[in-house]
């Protein structure tokens, strides 16, 4: 009879965010035991549709990243081109003046 009051007295909780089942002693309040959620298994159609959408952030990334290098690397370019032209222009002029 003794083990029926006692378990009169405690109560079990499931967390709202992790779903953590949690016993708590009605008297004291303090938590007894805590369980951690069980997690869910997803079905190989969800697998596959969260890595398709991983593997084509990926590919956009890597296509953001390639177009930013190759603006980079072309600018690069025309101020080596203009740099190039001045100088050309300024060995031209010295040796006139």
């Amino acid at each position: 009879m003794a083990e029926t009051k006692d378990e009169a007295r405690v109560f079990s909780l499931t967390c709202p965010c992790c779903e953590a089942t949690l016993w708590v002693d009605d008297e004291t309040r303090a938590v007894l035991r805590s369980e951690k959620a069980k997690k869910k298994k997803g079905s190989l159609d969800d697998l596959l549709v969260k890595e398709h959408k991983r593997q084509s952030e990926f590919d956009r990334k890597f296509d953001a990243t390639f177009e930013l290098q190759k603006e980079k690397h072309d600018k690069a370019d025309e101020l080596f081109k203009k740099a190039l032209e001045k100088a050309e222009k300024g060995e031209d002029e010295e040796p006139a003046a």
